[in-house]
């Protein structure tokens, strides 16, 4: 698809990486609520949870709006999802990582539905093969993962 494509190639640009996390978030989260959990502006593009973790230093419940990859043969849809912590390619690790790192039980809102879940960091042959399934679901992370040398965090979540 034409569309798709461009909006791959507009999300991999420098300038995209330094406006897309102050805009995107503010808007999915206003929708989010707007629409009682049934739309989220990203979501159009990919799909999306609003994630609802524990702070990994105060304690409180954070809400982020994050892209992610639903997994397929895990039983009934909305059973399990990757997330990407790309930070749109952005230096550092998303805060939401190390809240899912120090809280691994959190909620994601999904078509609307809030899920508990568990969240676990992928490593070694299991980060390997899913990230070569995010680089097929999403070609663009390729292109945050080449701009930081820190390593993209990838999260199975599962629901509990």
């Amino acid at each position: 698809m034409i569309g798709e494509r461009v909006v791959q190639k507009v999300s991999s640009t420098r300038g995209f990486a330094k406006i897309a996390p102050h805009v995107i978030p503010a808007l999915d989260r206003a929708l989010h609520r707007l629409t009682r959990g049934r739309f989220l502006l990203s979501a159009q593009l990919l799909p999306g949870v609003i994630l609802t973790s524990t702070g990994a230093r105060s304690g409180l419940p954070r809400r982020t709006p994050l892209a992610c990859m639903p997994e397929a043969g895990t039983g009934s849809a909305g059973e399990s999802w990757i997330l990407i912590g790309s930070n749109f390619g952005r230096t550092g690790h998303p805060a939401w990582t190390a809240n899912l790192l120090a809280h691994p039980d959190a909620t994601v809102s999904w078509k609307g539905q809030d899920i508990p879940v568990t969240a676990r960091l992928l490593e070694d042959e299991e980060r390997a093969a899913a990230w070569k399934a995010v680089l097929a679901f999403w070609p663009p992370y390729a292109t945050y993962q080449a701009r930081v040398e820190r390593e993209i965090r990838l999260f199975r979540i599962v629901r509990k």
